[in-house]
């Protein structure tokens, strides 16, 4: 069985998230929450100092997927407000002023693919958000009519499986991943 929860735990994350080498300075899912200057100026240890507070906040930065008490996948879930880049995106519209929370990351373990985890932690980020009193969530997937995507670019998630999940399109937007475009679908809670 496949059980989501909140990510308030740093390791959890680390194990999906953080790099061999502690000084890398990888994405950790925070791409998607300051702006750009912050970003870059978040290198190395400093990048898992941020996760590590937001484990400490309230509302946790995404949820954790757990298989047999394994950590098997990750997505970030939040308040569209608390992701800099995506609030105030050129490319990705505000369909309305709803204080909507955002799907942007879905990550799941080599070794776990193809068991349902993406689903489940697309359902357990909709109960999360939800629960912490979101009217509706929104995901940025690209629109891939059924075809392959990269498996670099496919951290956005694809339309069908956000279809899957009953989500519905929403709006185009001018945003492309992998050179595919990216739709904005959304799911009234």
């Amino acid at each position: 069985m496949i059980e989501v929860t909140p990510a308030h735990d740093f390791g959890g994350i680390a194990t999906m998230l953080g790099p061999k080498n502690p000084e890398s300075s990888v994405c950790w899912c925070l791409s998607w929450r300051p702006g750009s200057k912050e970003n870059r100026a978040l290198v190395g240890v400093a990048r898992a100092d941020r996760v590590r507070a937001l484990t400490r906040r309230t509302i946790a930065p995404g949820v954790l997927a757990h298989l047999d008490g394994e950590i098997v996948g990750w997505a970030g879930v939040a308040p569209r407000r608390d992701l800099y880049p995506i609030e105030h995106s050129r490319k990705i519209p505000h369909i309305d002023e709803l204080p909507v929370w955002s799907v942007w990351c879905l990550r799941v373990r080599p070794g776990h693919r193809g068991q349902g985890i993406t689903a489940a932690l697309i359902d357990g980020a909709v109960d999360y958000a939800r629960a912490s009193g979101a009217p509706a969530v929104e995901s940025y997937p690209v629109d891939n009519a059924g075809k392959k995507v990269d498996q670099t670019m496919a951290f956005v998630g694809t339309r069908g499986m956000f279809e899957r999940a009953g989500f519905s399109k929403a709006a185009d937007t001018d945003s492309a991943s992998g050179g595919i475009p990216r739709i904005v679908m959304r799911l009234a809670l």
